[in-house]
C-alpha cells in the first residue's frame, strides 16, 4: 500500500490564528456598536468559517442582525481580517520541525473552511507553502466540510484514490472523515466547545510531534484498509 497523503485542517490544528481572528471579529462588531467577546469566546467558535463566526459572536452578546446586516458585517471583517492575517498568529509548538518531518514521507494538504486565498497567504506568511500543494478552503468548492466531498477533492488532488488520513481539531474534522470513510486523528490544543476526547476519533494526540506515532498506529491498526 502507498503512503497515505495527509490532510490537515488549519486553523486549531496547524496555527493558533485565534488572536487575529479575535482581533478582527471585535472591529467588526464594535464597526456595529456592539460589545466585543473574548479570546477563550472565540476559540470555541472557530471552524465553520467567518459568516458563522461572525453569528456566533453577535448571538454571544445577546444581539440579533439581520442577513443583509451579517452580510455587511463579513465583507468588513474579511477585509480587516485580510489587512491583518498573521500579526499574532503562528504555528502550534512542534508544527514547523513536524510538519518537515512528515513531508519527506507523505503529500501533504490542507482542507479549511477559511476563505482559500486567506489561507494561502496565511501558509506562505508563515514561509511553509512548499510543504501544501493542495489548499482547499470553504469557497474553492460549492461544499465545505463535514461535506465528504471537500475532504475527497483534497485527496485526488494530491494523489487520486490514494489512502488518506485526516487530521483536524473540531467535530467538523471528524465527522467529515467519517463522511469521507477515512481515518482521522485529532489533536486536543484546538479550536472547540466538545471536549476532544468526546470526538471518537481514531487518535487523539496532545502535542503536534505526536502526529507521526498517532500516524504509525493507524497504518498498523490496518484502518487504511476499511
Amino acid at each position: 500500500m502507498p503512503e497515505p497523503v495527509l490532510i490537515f485542517d488549519l486553523d486549531g490544528t496547524l496555527v493558533d490564528s485565534a488572536p487575529d481572528l479575535t482581533h478582527a471579529l471585535n472591529y467588526t462588531l464594535a464597526s456595529a456598536g456592539m460589545q466585543t467577546v473574548e479570546l477563550a469566546d472565540v476559540r470555541r467558535m472557530v471552524g465553520m468559517g467567518a459568516r458563522r463566526l461572525i453569528e456566533q459572536g453577535v448571538a454571544r452578546l445577546g444581539e440579533t442582525r439581520s442577513e443583509a446586516e451579517i452580510e455587511d458585517l463579513l465583507g468588513t471583517f474579511l477585509d480587516y481580517y485580510g489587512r491583518n492575517l498573521t500579526v499574532d498568529t503562528a504555528f502550534f509548538p512542534g508544527t514547523a520541525e513536524t510538519i518537515e518531518q512528515l513531508s519527506a514521507r507523505h503529500k501533504m494538504g490542507i482542507c479549511t473552511n477559511k476563505p482559500e486565498e486567506l489561507a494561502r497567504r496565511l501558509i506562505t506568511d508563515l514561509g511553509h507553502e512548499q510543504r501544501f500543494p493542495v489548499i482547499l478552503g470553504g469557497d474553492s468548492l460549492p461544499y465545505k466540510k463535514p461535506d465528504a466531498r471537500h475532504i475527497l477533492e483534497t485527496r485526488d488532488r494530491l494523489e487520486r484514490d490514494a489512502p488518506a488520513i485526516m487530521i483536524g481539531d473540531s467535530m467538523t474534522d471528524v465527522s467529515g472523515a467519517r463522511n469521507a470513510g477515512i481515518p482521522v486523528i485529532a489533536v486536543s490544543f484546538g479550536y472547540t466547545a466538545t471536549p476532544p476526547k468526546e470526538f471518537n476519533a481514531d487518535a487523539l494526540v496532545d502535542h503536534f510531534s505526536d502526529i507521526p506515532a498517532a500516524i504509525e498506529q493507524i497504518i498498523q491498526s490496518g484502518l487504511l484498509d476499511r
